[in-house]
């Protein structure tokens, strides 16, 4: 025989009792500080490489100068863009665009193939981020060290440590921000002019803001710009699918997982490979753990990888627990490199590639522009010649003076009457009026078509033409 506890019914819309009492939940957990422990192993020297590689062309490019220019200047009161020795102007913006577009269909390329392998090695927060670790590394010790001297009371040892990491991250960031700004005020006249307070305000503002930012992202905010400032980390699964080799845990050889001594074989214990020693976890710069499988944090920057390799050469187990796989070569199926996605990729990449090389390969670094003069028809000269007047507009975007000599064809007995030739120095424009003069006997209709050549003496192969309208009266 059973007995039943009668159940007294609640409203909570009328419970005015205690046992109704509102509660707090919090929706967002505060953040725990990641200690990344330091791991070596190929894709750690491979990001090594890379970090150099990066930062070198970083520091360097805007103190090397090509033909007395900065190898890369962006002149923004100048409207000069100076770029691995060529200099383009607004009127360049299409090849802005086209570079961007190529970056653009470039990451996705790659993602489809490789996951956000861009974030794990050349991404500047990853770069600056893992430059800031090892600095931290460096001077306050391992990843145990790091964590017991975060929990002791404040000591000299403690507060000297401190402060040494910190002034580091700031000469980086000072750094960082100086050479930001040198690309687009001449960094040797910047680095005189802060020193020696001669520098307009906004240099100063713009070095200080740099600054602060590399120091906050890289040095404090870390893995919080990869998880919740960055786009990428959103709206990469729309470009992943089961055939894209990112890093990934194979838990068909690592599961059930478990501690055991070397020893005794996985088979012995019953257990997979995995002993779980959390090792993987311990270098993840965003804190995850591989093992639950593919998450939007992961950054794609393979520690675990090196970490877990380590620790199966150390029990003489096959390297490749974690790896760089896709999910149908986890599930035992044949994978497929190229696919319709990373076909489309590809083509439109390599077209927009073989576009951006012709543009540059056909460019004229000069530039002719004709307007006729809407407010008169033509006139009729003392000579009892035919006259229109026009506006030339001659752009010189080389590096040299250029003098264009003007000329006029189309028409029989077509003449310029002045501004023959015209000089225009380095990197500049000029617009000069023009007045074309012709027969009356040599015009059959009151429209016709005739073309301005404009000729440097001094390049033979910068030669510019356009095409304008002469009018006159019909016979």
């Amino acid at each position: 025989m059973t007995s039943q506890i009668p159940v007294k019914q609640i409203d909570p819309a009328n419970d005015t009792s205690n046992n109704n009492k509102s509660r707090t939940v919090d929706l967002y957990a505060s953040r725990k500080k990641i200690y990344v422990k330091e791991v070596k192993g190929i894709f750690q020297r491979i990001r090594t490489v890379s970090l150099w590689a990066l930062m070198g062309m970083y520091f360097l490019f805007c103190w090397v100068t090509f033909d007395g220019q900065p190898l890369i200047y962006f002149d923004l009161p100048g409207r000069e863009f100076h770029l691995f020795g060529g200099t383009f102007y607004p009127k360049d913006f299409i090849l802005l665009s086209g570079m961007l577009i190529i970056s653009a269909f470039g990451l996705f390329f790659i993602t489809t193939l490789f996951g956000r392998v861009w974030c794990g090695y050349t991404c500047p927060q990853t770069v600056w981020t893992f430059i800031f670790m090892w600095v931290e590394e460096r001077i306050e010790g391992s990843r145990n060290k790091r964590m017991k001297l975060d929990k002791s009371p404040n000591s000299a040892e403690k507060v000297a440590k401190k402060s040494a990491k910190h002034a580091v991250w700031l000469l980086i960031a000072f750094a960082t921000g100086l050479t930001f700004v040198g690309y687009f005020y001449p960094v040797r006249e910047l680095s005189v002019d802060l020193f020696t307070l001669q520098a307009n305000g906004w240099a100063y503002f713009w070095v200080g803001f740099f600054t602060v930012a590399t120091y906050m992202n890289a040095g404090w905010m870390r893995e919080q710009v990869c998880l919740y400032m960055c786009p990428y980390a959103r709206f990469q699964s729309v470009m992943l699918d089961e055939d894209t080799r990112v890093v990934s845990y194979d838990p068909h050889r690592g599961e059930p997982r478990g501690h055991r001594k070397k020893s005794v074989t996985p088979e012995e214990a019953g257990l997979g490979d995995c002993i779980d020693c959390g090792m993987c976890v311990q270098v993840c710069p965003t804190g995850i753990d591989i093992r639950d499988g593919l998450q939007y944090e992961c950054i794609g920057c393979a520690l675990c990888i090196d970490a877990c390799d380590e620790v199966m050469e150390k029990m003489d187990y096959p390297k490749g627990l974690i790896r760089y796989a896709t999910e149908h070569e986890l599930e035992g199926k044949p994978s497929k490199l190229l696919r319709p996605r990373t076909f489309g990729y590809g083509v439109v990449l390599l077209l927009m590639i073989a576009a951006m090389v012709f543009t540059l390969l056909t460019r004229v670094p000069a530039q002719l522009d004709v307007l006729r003069d809407r407010g008169a028809l033509y006139r009729m000269n003392g000579q009892g010649l035919i006259e229109n007047s026009y506006t030339v507009k001659l752009v010189n975007m080389t590096e040299v003076p250029q003098t264009f000599e003007l000329s006029v064809s189309g028409l029989e007995t077509l003449t310029i009457v002045d501004n023959k030739e015209i000089e225009v120095a380095a990197g500049a424009n000029r617009t000069v009026p023009t007045v074309v003069e012709a027969s009356p006997a040599a015009i059959d209709q009151s429209n016709n078509t005739i073309e301005f050549r404009a000729a440097s003496k001094s390049d033979e192969t910068l030669v510019l033409e356009v095409e304008s309208r002469f009018v006159g009266p019909e016979r």
